[in-house]
């Protein structure tokens, strides 16, 4: 059956609301896939996110260090293959004081300082030891920073998923599919970030991020192109495929 939906009968002023709302978080939907690809889908230095990525992101590159999955991943077009690799081999002898002051500090200001400096937003690479503590063995996110972003995640997304849910809630759509709509991005959300802490420790739970970020996005892209539908589609075009389909 359909519930009697109201999005066709709003009046212009709540249209436009609603419009901008969901363009805008349609938007970001968008920026936030080419975020996670500039980032974690670089972490094993190939491009495009693969299992590996979010092992690499979470549980780490147990074989080497931060330094080098950033010098491999996103940081490669930064310096020449030669820096990188000396900067690598460093890291890898156990990151010297000694090399540091001779040979390490120098290619550091050329290459890497413009954006790791002292007054930069990132680490500053410009000191021996902030730059000695991400060339150790890569152990992936740290607890501190997933439980920061974790708490910022299920607030922030939440809000958007309670909106979006609550503009498609006025929709008329089959009752049966649309409480599942609505629900399924607070249920991924949850899976998405449980497997943060999964794959810390278990790399093994990597695939479950992956299906978490699918599952949310594709139910949201549902959500939001059949609320602008409904408001600005003529309403029979749409009504009678409504009608048509809840027949089968």
């Amino acid at each position: 059956m359909l519930q009697s939906g109201t999005l066709a009968r709003l009046t212009p002023p709540y249209k436009v609301l609603f419009t901008g709302f969901l363009l805008v978080i349609g938007v970001g939907l968008l920026m936030a896939g080419f975020q996670i690809m500039e980032t974690h889908g670089k972490a094993d230095g190939k491009a495009g996110l693969s299992i590996d990525d979010i092992v690499y992101s979470y549980y780490g590159n147990r074989s080497g260090s931060k330094l080098e999955s950033m010098l491999n991943g996103p940081m490669k077009a930064m310096a020449p293959d030669d820096v990188r690799f000396r900067l690598i081999q460093w890291a890898r002898d156990g990151g010297s004081i000694k090399d540091w002051n001779s040979e390490i500090s120098p290619l550091v200001q050329k290459y890497c300082v413009s954006c790791h400096g002292p007054d930069a937003s990132l680490p500053d690479f410009s000191q021996y030891e902030k730059l000695k503590k991400v060339a150790e063995v890569d152990e992936g996110a740290s607890i501190a920073s997933l439980t920061r972003v974790s708490h910022i995640h299920l607030f922030g997304i939440g809000f958007i998923f309670l909106f979006v849910g609550w503009i498609f809630g006025m929709a008329q759509y089959p009752m049966r599919w649309k409480l599942v709509l609505i629900a399924t991005p607070f249920a991924f959300l949850i899976l998405d970030v449980l497997s943060w802490w999964l794959t810390k420790f278990i790399p093994a739970f990597a695939w479950l991020t992956m299906l978490g970020g699918i599952g949310y996005s594709l139910a949201s892209t549902i959500m939001i192109f059949t609320s602008l539908a409904q408001m600005w589609l003529p309403e029979d075009r749409w009504l009678a495929y409504w009608r048509k389909d809840s027949t089968h």
